[in-house]
């Protein structure tokens, strides 16, 4: 299958009569898209910036973006909360994010041994997941928030993007550690944050911060936690996606 990595060469294009039958576009933009007379079927699409500013998908005239959030808000419930502003509604947002973690983990822990670190289609395992939000933890709240001069836990995972930010990689540890202790920095880092939210204020949150990959970038404590209660739901949502597909099995 050919291959077109990182470029832009197909902004733009116009394609008519052809076939895209089984292509995969990974951490592509295809924003402003427009496909006319298409075959759609078995189309599996995640896009996790959906919600974002004034956006629409629309498919033989709906736009699908009001029932595609409809639909993720019945399947977790507090996930609509993920926009709280103001103290008490934070706390109730983490506590609903808290419970569905909660959910999740005695799921993984009832799976085969070996489960945590099955990868699905390339995607990070269940235990990658984890360390991931150990990270954003540290950049976010740690980090951009507290101020911390060392933020990071060694068992964070950092990603190709974190490294293009300038952030320092030595700092993490190699190897692959054990769940138990990816378990271990988890549970401290939802801990942080719990303890944060539960004493915030109103005046804490409109206190402007230094975004972590962007410090010219405009941000505020009220901002920097949404984007951490955005990182929990989003990869809560893959790895249910994902523990789905493995109990599934491979499909014929």
């Amino acid at each position: 299958m050919t291959t077109f990595p990182r470029t832009d060469e197909l902004e733009g294009a116009v394609l008519v009569g052809g076939s895209l039958r089984g292509a995969r576009f990974t951490d592509c933009d295809l924003s402003g898209v427009v496909m006319r007379a298409v075959e759609l079927r078995d189309v599996d699409i995640d896009a996790p910036w959906l919600f974002e500013k004034d956006t629409f998908v629309r498919i033989n005239g709906v736009d699908v973006v009001p029932l595609v959030r409809a639909e993720l808000e019945r399947r977790f419930p507090g996930r609509d909360l993920m926009t709280a502003d103001d103290p008490d509604g934070l706390q109730a947002a983490w506590a609903s994010l808290e419970r569905a973690w909660a959910g999740v983990l005695e799921r993984v822990a009832a799976m085969p041994p070996g489960t945590v670190d099955e990868s699905v289609d390339g995607e990070w395992t269940f235990a990658q997941t984890q360390r991931h939000l150990v990270l954003a933890t540290d950049l976010w709240l740690r980090g951009a928030v507290l101020g911390y001069e060392r933020p990071f836990h060694p068992l964070g995972l950092a990603d190709a993007s974190a490294e293009q930010a300038g952030l320092d990689l030595t700092v993490f540890a190699t190897g692959t550690p054990s769940y138990g202790d990816v378990l271990e920095a988890r549970a401290d880092r939802v801990a942080a944050v719990r303890e944060f939210i539960e004493g915030v204020t109103a005046d804490d949150l409109a206190r402007p911060r230094r975004n972590p990959w962007s410090p010219e970038s405009p941000e505020s404590t009220l901002s920097c936690l949404h984007t951490i209660l955005h990182e929990e739901w989003e990869h809560l949502r893959f790895a249910v996606r994902d523990l789905d597909a493995i109990e599934a099995g491979p499909r014929p």
